[in-house]
């Protein structure tokens, strides 16, 4: 990742450098792509970068679930991860973060640099609509009286908690004989290592093919558009989000402006207690 990302970093330096009628007052870049490492040697303009994660070796998107056994090569590779944003936190002039509690994931020396700036939502489109009428696969409209539970995330991967999601669904289903599960997303893993775990498969048909569900009781959606993401929001009774502790996914903040009751993983971490707690659980692996 770190080679990429200079690669990534001469690639946007030799673009703009042949670009002489580009000549910005104020350079915004995403940290961590090697985007704006180089521009200072192109322009006397200020840079400010958008802080996103930073990574642990253990506790967090690594290590956090006794399903996912950190390898040596893993650890390893975890500490590399974060050599363009240390380059980035070195080489901006400003930076920012959306919440706490990633702000407080990254070093302590850096942090006085990064202001907190919540990303926003747009309330007019996430929101509870009563006139909102929900269709099913096929174009069947929702029985009345349907209770709706729903699960959103771009994809179904052990990190995101798909296979907890199906656990708790099946002893929904087991209960009650009224509601129907409405999962949003596709069948890939963005994040993590779950073709380790299931290389034959997908992680989600793994889940799906082991997990004896009634079928006829999910509607999978695949990926949606904004606006008809906000109606399936808009409906559900139950929203799930079962993650470990990592980026707050969107989906969460737009199940939470639509006055969804959300089931969520308890994922309160005081800041400040990260590194040392995850380096000594890395030096336990090793």
């Amino acid at each position: 990742m770190f080679e990429n990302a200079v690669g990534h970093a001469r690639g946007v330096y030799e673009a703009l450098k042949g670009r002489r009628d580009v000549r910005p007052d104020l350079v915004v870049a995403h940290s961590g792509f090697g985007s704006s490492l180089y521009l200072p040697y192109l322009y006397d303009a200020p840079i400010v970068n958008f802080f996103e994660y930073f990574y642990r070796p253990v506790g967090q998107d690594l290590g956090y679930r006794p399903e996912t056994p950190v390898t040596e090569t893993h650890l390893l590779r975890s500490r590399c991860r974060n050599g363009m944003i240390l380059l980035d936190l070195d080489n901006c002039d400003r930076g920012w973060c959306p919440n706490e509690y990633q702000k407080s994931l990254f070093p302590r020396e850096y942090q006085e640099k990064i202001t907190v700036m919540p990303e926003g939502i747009d309330t007019d489109l996430w929101r509870r609509r009563p006139d909102v009428k929900l269709n099913l696969a096929g174009g069947a409209p929702l029985p009345t009286g349907t209770r709706v539970v729903t699960y959103v995330s771009r994809g179904f991967e052990l990190m995101r908690g798909f296979d907890v999601f199906v656990k708790v669904a099946k002893r929904i289903c087991e209960r009650l004989d009224d509601v129907i599960f409405v999962v949003v997303g596709t069948d890939r893993a963005w994040y993590g290592n779950d073709e380790e775990l299931v290389p034959e498969q997908t992680f989600g048909q793994h889940v799906l093919d082991h997990a004896g569900l009634d079928m006829s009781r999910f509607c999978f959606t695949g990926r949606l558009p904004e606006r008809t993401l906000a109606d399936v929001l808009s409906v559900s009774d139950l929203h799930i989000y079962l993650t470990v502790p990592f980026v707050p996914s969107w989906s969460l903040l737009n199940a939470m402006s639509s006055s969804c009751v959300v089931l969520a993983s308890d994922q309160g971490v005081r800041p400040g207690v990260h590194h040392s707690r995850s380096e000594r659980a890395a030096a336990r692996l090793l």
